[in-house]
């Protein structure tokens, strides 16, 4: 028997014509071709879209589809008997049914899609809800599980917490007998304690006179540091007021030699310039005596005086 197809033919048309009505094949653009009818729709996009079928078999029924659509629907072919103006309008017409049936699967596949997602939404709650449920569960039963074993555990403690009260008991009567000894024996340590105690008190009044001598003589020892230890400090002082005012003579003189040295250095970069235009005011003197004469015009001008040069001047005035 052979093996039933993965998709059927109605899934295989309603997603050609998703995919076309993506790819805006309406009445507003202009009809599709064979060939953009393939670029837009091809059975490795199609197989792709629907996740499974048998290409061979995809083939067929796209080959079925291009040729409702495109070659009897959306191409302009010349139909015979109608005028071209009633085979222009039922063309637009078909073209308006093809538009409208596409959106329709548009809107279809769009509601599909958003009740597929609710759906997996929703299963995927539950899903959690019960995994949750399954966790509470295993808790549950651990609970339990650590309860009977904690009662199993009191149950033992309380056996034995019996047989220790029972011993204890027994041991409370030893104690209280030997209680009574221990107070004897207390009565008379602490009359020994009481006699070791006012020797103590003897030795600690003798001790604490001495420690008042010895603390005496060390505070007057303490003072006359001190009064030694301010003098230093009166003089360190001193000392130190000494030597601000040095620093701040020694400041001041350095501060005379840096405004001494920065104008001998504008003094220098004076004369430097002065040499140069000097040296610039020779060197034109030199190049006027060696050019030639001009011959004079015949016809006779006024000679303005000669005006000193504006670099020369400057340069006299730098010598003077």
């Amino acid at each position: 028997m052979a093996r039933p197809a993965a998709v059927s033919a109605d899934q295989i048309r309603t997603t050609v014509l998703a995919m076309l009505a993506e790819a805006e094949m309406n009445p507003g653009h202009p009809p599709p071709t064979a060939e953009r009818f393939r670029k837009v729709v091809s059975v490795r996009k199609l197989r792709a879209r629907l996740g499974a079928g048998d290409p061979a078999m995809l083939s067929r029924v796209l080959n079925t589809i291009e040729a409702e659509v495109v070659r009897a629907g959306l191409v302009q072919v010349a139909i015979p008997g109608l005028p071209d103006t009633i085979a222009e309008q039922m063309r637009a017409l078909w073209q308006a049914a093809v538009t409208v049936q596409l959106d329709e699967v548009v809107r279809l596949k769009t509601e599909a899609t958003q009740a597929t997602e609710a759906a997996e939404v929703a299963r995927r709650d539950a899903d959690l809800r019960v995994e949750l449920l399954r966790v509470e569960l295993a808790d549950l039963r651990d609970q339990l599980s650590a309860r009977d074993t904690a009662l199993a555990t009191v149950r033992a403690e309380f056996r034995a917490a019996s047989e220790k009260m029972t011993e204890a008991e027994t041991a409370t009567s030893t104690l209280r007998a030997a209680l009574a000894s221990a107070n004897a024996a207390l009565g008379t340590a602490n009359a020994e304690h009481a006699a070791a105690i006012d020797a103590i008190h003897a030795r600690y009044e003798g001790l604490s006179r001495q420690l008042l001598q010895e603390t005496e003589h060390q505070r007057h020892a303490l003072q006359g540091e001190r009064e030694r230890l301010s003098g230093q400090i009166t003089q360190a002082q001193e000392r130190a007021a000494a030597l601000e005012g040095l620093r701040d003579r020694l400041l001041t003189e350095l501060a005379s030699e840096r405004d001494a040295h920065q104008h001998a250095a504008a003094e220098a970069a004076a004369l430097a310039t002065v040499a140069a235009e000097h040296r610039a005011l020779l060197e034109a003197v030199h190049a006027t005596s060696r050019r030639p004469a001009k011959p004079a015009p015949v016809r006779h001008r006024r000679t303005p005086a000669a005006t000193p040069s504006p670099a020369g001047a400057s340069v006299r005035r730098k010598a003077r």
